[in-house]
């Protein structure tokens, strides 16, 4: 199962705090008390949130918008209760802790209409989400999220003109009291604000339903819009549908139905990165079996343009079978669960079944097999659609997983495509990766072998994956969930020289900041993206980011700032990874970070890779460290501008 479930304690009050069903204002109070919710039910609903005794939002107003009238105007509130929850949940593919352990008051507030709304409250966020009972069919036409700030903050976004995106734009930096410049923003989205104050909004349990886009008011706050549901399409190509006319719902769905959750957590930017809101909110896993899920690393041709080379490659390079065996080898040789088959690999791209001419697929699935490493095909999610009978081929063939790419859509229709593909597969024991995808909404937890979107300016795009970008992704974007950003470059070089053109891509940051990011991004499954050559060449890097694991026991963040800088320890069994990177703003930084995280009265050693004294210009340029520590060392950590820091620390 995706986690087992306990509850340890549940504390039942009979109303909250004694309050009477008809009083205008609920309060609720997190089990520490560090953050306070103030629910309005006069007529309209609304809440307000204060933190750490300060109020921070105000008077956020909840409605949903139905062909069977507006649930929230005129409201009657018709019971309240709340119970102190103590939970524990360990998912199938832990990205930061294989055990999860969580204390919130919940609260669930009914009102005539038959309709209710659910709060959770942890000493750091607040979620909800409305739940109905209407009947069999339910038109949704609208849902209001509002949220209104009365504190100067910055907030970061990822930009979109239109609802058609693949969610791969650079942030924008804009102040929450700036005139509205009319463009929406997807989720996540992070708010920051004066003492390292912060906040952290997004959405899980999208299912059967649209995605969230926000919308900046100009007064400090947002409000929600969503796409509609189509009504008629047009194929613009092998990948490529655009809606031609829309319905005049977001959503048609199942009356009775629990509704996606909203959520916002507070903090630092260390507790934001840390924070593990969507397990905490995760419904029950689907499945009944998951042992086959096997999460891993995967040696990617398309990065370099499938062209290995020297004196070991005795074959025309290219998508064809002496290449992939050849990449099957060096997967096997470094410990790789996977090879992906990117674009490429088919005769055609609208042909799910018939592999290129040079292609021997049936050989290449074997030879895998015997080597260990499983075989993932890439497809375009229209030729998913048109061809659903290739799950169970592929699983006849012994196809390990799929990458289908180029959804850029997430109304309803398209958020159940990917319940159908997620479905689809694991009925066939095939692990996915979405490509040109949104940002991971609750699905991974019901359907566990999805184990990675992209969703993320990542690595592909070139000269548009820059650290000043990318020094935000444990802030915001990885916070939703797994990201395949595929890391791994090993030509690097600082941005005023950076030239990249494949099949000799390179990346921006120095070399130790491009290892750090395997033990930094979080993904159930995270490629080696470049040549295996070029792995070959730099085989003590190589033997590093292939020995860093994809789940994790445990994590903590040692230091952070959002989009400055961030080192984050975590570990497997017994051994701990570290991993830091910061941003080009300043040309050296330094950091004296405790190991107290290690167990007391045990001797470890760290096997460190830092930036050299040249890596400020020459980005290549770094050096390795070895000493003994325990418990009490205090370790000093330097990275240059653009620049990071990777270390493995093993018992001895």
């Amino acid at each position: 199962m995706i986690f087992r479930l306990f509850i340890r304690t549940i504390i039942v009050l009979s109303a909250l705090l004694g309050l009477r069903a008809e009083a205008a204002t609920l309060e609720l109070l997190s089990p520490g008390g560090k953050i306070k919710v103030a629910v309005q039910t006069d007529k309209e609903i609304s809440y307000s949130v204060s933190f750490g005794g300060k109020e921070l939002l105000r008077q956020n107003n909840l409605t949903l918008t139905t062909n069977k009238g507006t649930l929230g105007r005129n409201a009657k509130l018709l019971s309240a209760n709340s119970s102190i929850v103590n939970e524990t949940k360990e998912p199938v593919v832990p990205l930061k802790f294989s055990r999860i352990e969580t204390k919130y008051r919940k609260a669930v507030l009914k009102f005539k209409g038959n309709f209710y709304i659910e709060f959770r409250v942890t000493d750091h966020a607040v979620a909800y989400r409305f739940a109905t009972r209407l009947g069999k069919m339910l038109d949704v036409d609208d849902e209001s999220f509002n949220l209104q700030t009365i504190v100067p903050m910055t907030a970061h976004l990822q930009p979109t003109d239109k609802f058609r995106t693949s969610y791969e734009t650079r942030y924008v930096h804009q102040q929450l009291f700036a005139p509205a410049d009319g463009k929406m923003a997807t989720l996540p989205a992070l708010l920051t604000g004066k003492d390292d104050m912060n906040v952290l909004v997004s959405e899980t349990g999208v299912l059967d339903y649209p995605k969230m886009f926000l919308k900046r008011n100009g007064s400090g706050g947002f409000s929600a819009t969503f796409p509609k549901c189509p009504l008629a399409w047009a194929e613009e190509s092998d990948r490529a549908m655009n809606v031609t006319s829309e319905e005049t719902y977001i959503a048609r769905t199942n009356g009775t139905r629990a509704f996606p959750w909203r959520y916002m957590v507070l903090g630092t930017s260390k507790e934001i990165a840390m924070q593990t809101l969507p397990v905490v909110l995760s419904e029950p896993c689907a499945l009944q079996e998951t042992d086959w899920i096997r999460p891993g690393k995967v040696s990617w041709e398309w990065w370099c343009g499938a062209t290995p080379y020297g004196k070991d490659v005795n074959f025309k390079a290219g998508c064809n079978t002496a290449t992939y065996k050849y990449f099957i080898d060096f997967a096997a040789r470094f410990g790789l669960e996977y090879i992906l088959l990117d674009e490429g690999w088919a005769k055609s791209t609208r042909d799910p079944f018939v592999p290129n001419d040079a292609l021997d697929l049936q050989e290449v699935i074997r030879y895998g097999k015997s080597k260990g490493v499983g075989v993932v095909l890439w497809l375009s999610w229209l030729t998913v659609e048109r061809h659903f009978d290739l799950f169970k081929k592929y699983e006849e063939w012994g196809v390990a997983g799929v990458k289908v790419d180029f959804m850029d859509h997430s109304h309803q229709w398209m958020v159940n495509f990917y319940e159908r593909v997620a479905e689809a597969a694991a009925k066939h024991k095939l692990v996915v990766d979405f490509h040109g995808a949104y940002s991971p909404a609750g699905l991974e937890f019901k359907f566990p072998n999805v184990l990675s979107y992209e969703g993320v300016v990542g690595m592909e795009m070139m000269s548009r994956c820059t650290p000043e970008n990318t020094v935000y992704y444990p802030f915001i974007r990885n916070t939703a969930g797994a990201m395949d950003y595929t890391p791994g470059a090993m030509i690097n070089m600082q941005p005023e020289v950076y030239r990249s053109v494949r099949p000799n891509s390179a990346a921006i940051g120095t070399r130790c900041y491009n290892m750090a990011l395997y033990v930094i991004f979080e993904s159930g499954v995270q490629m080696l993206a470049d040549n295996p050559t070029n792995y070959y060449k730099n085989e003590e890097c190589t033997r590093f980011i292939a020995s860093v694991p994809v789940t994790w026991d445990e994590t903590r963040v040692l230091e952070a700032s959002a989009g400055e800088y961030f080192i984050v320890a975590r570990r497997k069994g017994d051994s701990w990874f570290v991993g830091g990177f910061c941003n080009g703003k300043e040309n050296v930084r330094h950091f004296r970070v405790r190991l107290d995280f290690l167990s007391a009265g045990v001797d470890y050693r760290i096997s460190a890779f830092c930036d050299g004294p040249n890596a400020g210009y020459q980005a290549m340029d770094y050096r390795t460290s070895e000493q003994n520590v325990d418990h009490g060392t205090e370790l000093t950590i330097d990275m240059v501008r653009n620049g990071g820091w990777a270390a493995v620390i093993a018992r001895r």
